[in-house]
């Protein structure tokens, strides 16, 4: 090959090759995101969501693997990103409305709110009750009147200790029917799919969950009692009531979304941010989160920061009634 050949192709290789990393600039190589829990449960659907929905839209070059890292409702997973793997820009974890009361409550050891970027959500679900469909219970209402006659007669598994999100939903309930909180009988799970295995096996009879998991246990006999939200929720869910239809006005929702550790470069937060808006603003994306009965909720930056600390505070508030924290 003449050394004039050369010269001509040696410079539009090299631009083709600058422009090729810049395509790709901030994008990681092998891309993970946590769900810090077992597999099943709002955690695994939150890093589902973004795995699935990156593929389809193709917004990613290599796809993102979901691996589990239960313990705590998010405690190790946020300890591990915040402490150890500070700058892995490949990285993203699962987060939504129970990491944000467990940071309130102080159950993520010395880490606060301000240990991690919030990287963007791309929805919201809802609390729910549910019971096996041989229960006696078929109305809030009647699990409240079994309650008022003995706080004990119901046994209520959710995921997390007590003071965590599965404990709030059953807590507010019944405050709201004059009880206290603390006389109830609550068996603590970590989470997955671990509490409606015990409601279907008997160890438990009532279950607080989310929407979005009920779908997943349709093949299951199981009778939802309520859902937490402004008003009911469409498709296949229409069925159920809202707690402030029965008489009962608690509102649960519960945002889904990422954040990663705090050292990762600006651009590569910037990168993950531009591709999330990306797939939220996709007609398609917003189908698939229906069909799982997520509701499309997307914000980043400030004002995803901004509301993770508004929504501890508020967390914190709801603590200090219930006597969680000082």
């Amino acid at each position: 090959m003449s050394t004039l050949t050369l010269r001509k192709i040696l410079p539009l290789t090299l631009a083709l090759l600058i422009g090729s990393t810049a395509a790709v600039a901030g994008e990681p190589h092998r891309p993970e995101c946590i769900a810090p829990s077992k597999p099943g449960g709002g955690f695994d659907l939150t890093c589902k969501l973004a795995q699935v929905g990156f593929k389809d839209e193709n917004l990613i070059n290599s796809p993102i693997r979901v691996t589990y890292m239960p313990g705590g409702i998010g405690a190790i997973a946020y300890n591990s990103i915040a402490a150890n793997r500070r700058a892995e820009s490949g990285t993203l974890v699962a987060f939504s409305g129970a990491s944000l009361l467990n940071l309130a409550l102080g159950k993520y050891g010395r880490f606060d709110e301000n240990a991690v970027q919030w990287l963007a959500t791309v929805g919201t679900d809802y609390g729910t009750l549910a019971v096996r469909g041989d229960s006696p219970y078929k109305t809030l209402d009647d699990v409240v009147q079994a309650l008022k006659k003995d706080p004990k007669s119901i046994t209520v598994g959710g995921g997390g200790s007590i003071g965590g999100q599965g404990w709030m939903k059953i807590a507010l309930l019944a405050r709201a029917a004059g009880l206290d909180p603390r006389d109830l009988r609550y068996a603590a799970f970590e989470g997955g799919s671990e509490h409606y295995m015990a409601l279907m096996g008997g160890h438990v009879d009532l279950v607080t969950g989310s929407a979005s998991e009920i779908r997943a246990q349709q093949g299951n006999n199981i009778h939802t009692l309520a859902v937490f939200s402004e008003e009911r929720l469409g498709g296949e869910l229409a069925s159920i009531p809202t707690a402030r239809e029965q008489g009962y006005e608690i509102l649960w929702p519960l945002i889904r979304g990422y954040f990663v550790g705090p050292d990762v470069k600006a651009e590569d937060v910037a990168w993950w941010r531009e591709r999330f808006a990306k797939l939220s603003a996709s007609p398609d994306f917003q189908n698939y989160l229906a069909d799982r009965d997520v509701l499309p909720f997307h914000v980043d930056g400030k004002e995803l920061d901004d509301l993770v600390k508004v929504q501890v505070q508020e967390y914190r508030q709801l603590g200090r009634e219930f006597g969680l924290v000082e």
